[in-house]
């Protein structure tokens, strides 16, 4: 190869080397020139824009442009100094193209990828700012690691055995961290289906409940009532069931059952219950005050009719303190209209034996 390279050189004329350098430095100026009028230009049309996409990525094409401007003006000044007639300048364009080209497509992906975390998670809830160092490394490693194979392989380096070999790699890498790989990708999911979003209040199936307070590219927190931190790995979150009381929206549904005795006028119970509810729902701070609370009664019991009283909350922890208030409001009114909340009985009969 190297001695390929001395043959090269040595049929050259060295003679055009200086046109090669004339040539060069005029097509730097113009290069300079043509990218000074293409940013005067494009800032005039971003500026018009509402959208944060095409100012990132303007100055995300700023260097790599002026690298491709520099690329083209070495072809012209190799073909007008005669340069192309040797291989090895054709060879050196080309990495030099392959090396801007895979500069080019990272910074266009990591200035995509900011205008997203920037602009669309933001109103879809998508918690991708911890997520965004990840993706733009992982992608910075792909890109550049395609471009190094490609470049080798224009080289004249067979590639094929070094393809192999990093798949064997790979898998190796796969299988030691494939805990950490799961956690990964399941957050990735998480992230993107959002069955759960930051801020939400979700039982898992475990049996923990409270706010979700960070996903992570790992695992996700929790925030429980007594205001412990759970920390949850993605792999066992996305795998759970989740109850998520914050969707589709915040409001629920509170269902208080209460027994009278069966001496009791039914229609009276239901009229006094609806009135004591349809206060609590005026008056009780986190109850929704449009809602119209209802009774269903269900069933018999061992000591009483049984029912329910359905009301409707803002969200999930206002429950507790309207199931608190209609309790005491309930109990007070049924003493003052005398009825009679039972209490389980045993009738006991004792026989003699004579």
């Amino acid at each position: 190869m190297s001695m390929d390279v001395f043959t090269q050189l040595g049929q050259f004329d060295w003679n055009s080397f200086i046109p090669f350098i004339i040539a060069l430095a005029v097509a730097y100026v113009v290069a300079k020139f043509v990218n000074f009028a293409l940013k005067k230009a494009a800032k005039q049309f971003v500026g018009k824009t509402k959208t944060v996409l095409d100012d990132l990525l303007l100055e995300a094409l700023d260097l790599p442009i002026a690298l491709g401007l520099g690329c083209a003006g070495l072809y012209v000044a190799g073909v007008v100094s005669g340069f192309d007639s040797i291989p090895l300048f054709w060879a050196i364009l080309k990495e030099l193209a392959l090396v801007v080209g895979a500069f080019s497509a990272y910074k266009i992906f990591a200035a995509v990828l900011r205008w997203y975390v920037v602009e669309i998670a933001p109103v879809k809830k998508l918690p991708l700012a911890d997520m965004e160092t990840t993706f733009r490394r992982l992608a910075g490693l792909f890109i550049f690691s395609m471009a190094a194979i490609m470049m080798l392989d224009t080289a004249g380096v067979e590639v094929s055995p070094l393809l192999a070999s990093l798949g064997i790699a790979g898998l190796a890498v796969a299988l030691a961290f494939q805990d950490t790989l799961g956690n990964f990708f399941a957050g990735v999911y998480i992230s993107l289906d959002r069955p759960i979003r930051e801020g939400d209040y979700i039982m898992l199936e475990g049996g923990y409940e409270g706010y979700v307070q960070k996903i992570g590219w790992r695992s996700t927190q929790i925030r429980l009532l007594s205001n412990n931190i759970v920390v949850v790995p993605n792999s066992k979150l996305a795998s759970s069931v989740i109850t998520n009381y914050y969707s589709p929206d915040k409001a629920l549904a509170v269902l208080v059952p209460v027994s009278v005795a069966y001496g009791s006028d039914l229609e009276k119970v239901e009229r006094i219950t609806n009135e004591v509810a349809e206060k609590m729902q005026q008056t009780v701070k986190g109850a929704d005050s449009a809602f119209k609370p209802f009774i269903r009664y269900g069933s018999f019991g061992d000591s009483g009719i049984n029912f329910n009283v359905i009301m409707r909350a803002n969200e999930f922890t206002d429950r507790f303190l309207l199931t608190h208030e209609f309790i005491k409001a309930l109990h007070k009114r049924f003493a003052k209209e005398k009825v009679e909340i039972p209490y389980p009985k045993r009738d006991v009969y004792v026989h003699r034996r004579k």
